[in-house]
């Protein structure tokens, strides 16, 4: 092979490189972004369970649950990730139905299961990345 071809080929392959770590970098960050969106709307809630405010609840878990919805939520593709995924989704959805009852001891259990929910599937992930 020419030397110029292959100074040329590994350019491009250097580029490649730093293009697709650029790109996990900034899919990274989105992903930050959003857990500290999901991380914001956790502490609207506590909030409104300490001031027994249901509506800042039912607003802040929605908002939540929306989040559940998105792209972004699905960091690793198992069968064991999607089964948490649900069962946070359960619990969210649980914090919600209790606020929109008035219940504020249903909804602070809801919101602890949630909790531990989240921290369990979080060891989860890293074990799942190897971290």
């Amino acid at each position: 092979m020419h030397t110029t071809t292959r100074r040329t080929l590994v350019f491009l392959a250097v580029l490649a490189l730093g293009g697709m770590l650029a790109s996990s970098a900034s899919a990274q960050n989105e992903v930050a972004a959003f857990m500290k969106a999901k991380l914001v709307h956790a502490e609207k809630v506590l909030e409104g369970l300490a001031t027994e405010d249901f509506d800042l609840i039912v607003k802040h878990s929605q908002a939540i649950s929306l989040l559940c919805q998105d792209e972004l939520w699905s960091v690793v593709k198992t069968v064991e990730y999607h089964e948490r995924s649900k069962e946070f989704q359960r619990s969210v959805n649980a914090i919600t139905e209790a606020a929109r009852q008035k219940n504020l001891d249903a909804a602070a259990l809801a919101y602890v299961n949630t909790t531990l929910s989240c921290v369990n599937c979080h060891k989860y992930v890293r074990k799942a990345n190897g971290k």
